[in-house]
């Protein structure tokens, strides 16, 4: 499992990100808090604070090509 905290501050970058995670047969959540939603959920993702970074749960260690595809989205230093 890797968790990595990442920003998706604008709508555009809402759909880029879930059309990204949706190629990739593995399981991801985005925790915000106490609230849990599947990462490749457009719906869960806007229920979530997103003025915040929020962490993405990644339940594979095999996850290299994904960390690069998000990389515009990853929180950095914070």
């Amino acid at each position: 499992m890797k968790s990595v905290m990442i920003r998706l501050s604008l709508v555009e970058n809402v759909n880029k990100f879930v059309n990204i995670v949706s190629r990739y047969p593995f399981e991801m959540d985005l925790r915000a808090g106490r609230h849990v939603v599947d990462a490749k959920s457009i719906l869960g993702i806007f229920s979530l604070d997103l003025s915040k970074p929020i962490a993405l749960e990644i339940y594979s260690d095999d996850c290299g090509d994904l960390m690069k595809d998000i990389a515009p989205f990853i929180a950095e230093n914070e």
